[in-house]
């Protein structure tokens, strides 16, 4: 008998030895864990023009929300994480592409920065996002390349429950040789948590110039702030040392994406409502990429009359009607010649609670 109960311990505890291992390696191998920085595959034909020096080109960022469109609170939309819904029917998910495409074709730019776009999740439906708006767009969009900056096959958040999958993607008409993914700086957190953490990261695209040389085009969307940590700063010093080095080695270049970052003035964290401040310093850590930096919208721009045409960020919050805050950005050397840039507010506001940000700029 003793022999029988000892064999039947030993059989339980093999039972739970395989199943913490097998959980393991589902949490291990499920789970975003990049390095520094990862080659980002490109798909680009060789029939793809090369960009020309001296040419003008224009440039589109744009957080689309993971195609949810404006119809529901989520989860996350609420300071307190309380927001009624938790997805959007496939229904939306298709309108809001559409839109999107629709946008994209309406302005034509040469260059197209995404953020905020999902592959796999559960809340979506598992699909390829970027897949499906590649399909609604011209053909000559034809050389892309993305990188996750969340992904996990299962989250166990109360509101999650399933896997995840967003991505930061750039899609050009001109050749892209070849794109990196680097990471940036993580808050600290608990050892389970950081499992399943967003992790942002600069997508860097590289394209070429037919005469010689490269023109890097860059994206990013950075996380909410944490406060009591300096992990924005350390985020925003990486981003500079960056664009410091291409800077520097003379080879022109676009950053464009959320930054999740207010305008460095006192003015635009006193305009937004108590309830709101909180996902954000009050002295904005993007004045150092201002400081080093020319920037879209400019200074005079954020801080004048008009500062709400430059409104890009607008909450799916019931007690919030309309647009109330700049978080995205373009950063550019300051020899860059830019002919024309604008937040395009007038038909946007119901696709995504962010608006694109636009400029046309010269090629050196």
């Amino acid at each position: 008998m003793k022999t029988i109960v000892k064999n039947v311990f030993r059989g339980i505890g093999i039972l739970l030895l395989v199943i913490v291992l097998a959980l393991t390696a589902f949490i291990w191998f499920g789970t975003l864990r990049p390095a520094a920085v990862e080659n980002a595959a490109v798909t680009c034909p060789g029939s793809a023009p090369t960009l020309d020096a001296g040419q003008s080109l224009k440039v589109l960022t744009w957080n689309v929300q993971t195609m949810s469109g404006k119809n529901h609170v989520f989860w996350s939309d609420l300071p307190g994480n309380d927001g009624p819904d938790e997805k959007p029917t496939p229904e939306e998910i298709t309108q809001a592409l559409s839109e999107v495409a629709r946008v994209i074709k309406a302005e034509d730019p040469d260059i197209v920065l995404i953020q905020e776009i999902d592959n796999g999740a559960e809340r979506t439906y598992y699909e390829d996002q970027l897949a499906r708006l590649m399909e609604l767009l011209p053909g000559d969009y034809a050389c892309s390349t993305s990188a996750f900056d969340w992904k996990a096959a299962y989250v166990p958040h109360a509101r999650i429950h399933g896997s995840v999958g967003w991505k930061v993607a750039i899609l050009s008409k001109y050749q892209i040789s070849a794109a990196e993914r680097r990471q940036l700086a993580v808050a600290p957190t608990s050892l389970v948590r950081n499992l399943f953490i967003i992790r942002p990261a600069i997508l860097e695209a590289h394209l070429p110039i037919t005469q010689g040389g490269e023109f890097v085009a860059l994206t990013l969307h950075l996380d909410l702030y944490v406060p009591g940590t300096d992990t924005k700063d350390v985020q925003i010093a990486q981003i500079d040392d960056l664009l410091s080095g291409l800077t520097d080695s003379g080879t022109p270049w676009i950053l464009g994406g959320d930054f999740n970052l207010l305008p460095f003035d006192d003015a635009a964290y006193g305009r937004l409502p108590a309830e709101q401040q909180h996902y954000y310093d009050s002295k904005s850590e993007i004045k150092l990429l201002f400081d080093h930096y020319q920037a879209l919208p400019t200074t005079a721009e954020l801080t004048g009359h008009d500062y709400a045409q430059w409104f890009t960020r607008f909450p799916n919050v019931p007690s919030i009607a309309g647009p109330d805050r700049t978080l995205d950005y373009m950063f550019l050397p300051p020899s860059t010649s830019v002919s024309a840039h604008h937040v395009r507010q007038e038909d946007t506001l119901k696709i995504s609670d962010h608006l694109p940000l636009i400029s046309v700029i010269q090629l050196p």
